[in-house]
């Protein structure tokens, strides 16, 4: 993916990013989710409620802070429900995460689905589905480094 690539694009961000980010409650990310469309399938909200008193633990924000931080999240990305996935495409993400992680079919789909990059910090999912081919995902970390670079 070139940098000119990033310019107004659609991402799938995983349940690991969304975590992440309200962990660190960092407002330098503001600026990236309005200026990118984001996507994520419904079943990562399932992820980070597994997860929340983690995120209250370890974030640097009081409670109140906190929440108003992942409104200001999720004001931004667009939650896609599981019904809009067609079979073809939960067929193809099921195959393609075969031996790797069935857990992210859910985000290979909604790849597929709206035909878009994904973005993870999941490196086994990243090298093992660029092994398989598939070459519409991109390392977070990554993902910034071009972000930030314009």
């Amino acid at each position: 993916m070139r940098r000119n690539d990033l310019q107004m694009h659609d991402f799938i961000l995983d349940a690991n990013i969304l975590i992440s980010m309200m962990i660190s409650g960092k407002s330098a990310y503001k600026p990236f989710l309005a200026y990118f469309n984001f996507y994520t399938p419904e079943y990562s909200l399932g992820e980070i409620s597994k997860y929340q008193d983690v995120i209250f633990e370890k974030s640097r924000l009081k409670p109140d802070e906190l929440r108003q931080y992942i409104m200001m999240v999720f004001e931004q990305i667009s939650v896609v429900p599981k019904l809009v996935l067609t079979s073809q495409s939960i067929q193809k993400a099921i195959e393609l995460s075969e031996g790797i992680d069935q857990k992210d079919a859910g985000y290979l789909a909604l790849s597929f689905q709206v035909d878009t990059v994904l973005l993870t910090r999941d490196k086994p999912l990243y090298h093992g589905v660029r092994a398989k081919g598939f070459r519409k995902i991109l390392l977070f970390d990554d993902f910034l480094k071009k972000a930030y670079s314009f």
